[in-house]
């Protein structure tokens, strides 16, 4: 019974760290306004994490399991060709991105210019988890060249990344501007670079 309690109350952690961070930034975040809003005392955090950069870490680790299971989602429906696969994909982006008045849910667009250089464990989550969306999208676009129904035009890692920096800094300048357009631009630019 208490090894439950343990993982739910370092899941509740994390879960709660994500919300509040995603809202505000790391650094806007202290230790005292994640156990307040979990209910826990500070030695329990202490207990599951050695410091707030292990916690920021292990919530990145987090936040893209997830993500990645949506991503897998998306590629797993064999009733879409890849292309439209790839589509759904950057369209459920603007979705999550246009939230809360564009200010998004992705962590990595909200901590990765603030964290990359002061935790260098979270710079590294935060490399791993963009590497790994990086490659399903590279895999996308190579089993779409097989089907035809994606026709770009350089090599498929290339394009992958590049589509991933294009739609990062959309997402960012979303945030400014609090409107879609960049995203929506985006979006026309991959059609566009993908041949669909």
């Amino acid at each position: 019974m208490p090894e439950i309690e343990t993982t739910d109350t370092r899941e509740a952690i994390i879960a709660c760290s994500q919300g509040l961070m995603a809202r505000k930034g790391y650094t806007a975040v202290g230790l005292s306004e994640i156990l307040a809003s979990v209910g826990v005392p500070k030695g329990s955090f202490y207990y599951h994490f050695k410091s707030k950069d292990a916690l920021g870490e292990a919530m990145l680790k987090s936040y893209f399991t997830d993500y990645l299971a949506d991503f897998d989602a998306i590629l797993a429906r064999t009733d879409r060709t890849w292309a439209q696969r790839i589509l759904d994909y950057f369209a459920s982006w603007i979705e999550s991105q246009s939230s809360f008045d564009c200010q998004g849910k992705c962590l990595a667009v909200k901590l990765g210019a603030e964290v990359a250089d002061l935790s260098e464990s979270m710079r590294v989550a935060l490399k791993d988890g963009i590497a790994a969306i990086i490659a399903r999208i590279e895999t996308a676009i190579r089993a779409g060249i097989d089907e035809k129904s994606v026709i770009p035009v350089g090599d498929t890692q290339s394009i992958a990344a590049s589509l991933y920096d294009l739609w990062l800094g959309a997402s960012v300048t979303a945030k400014v501007s609090r409107t879609t357009d960049s995203m929506d631009n985006a979006l026309v630019l991959t059609r566009r670079i993908l041949g669909i």
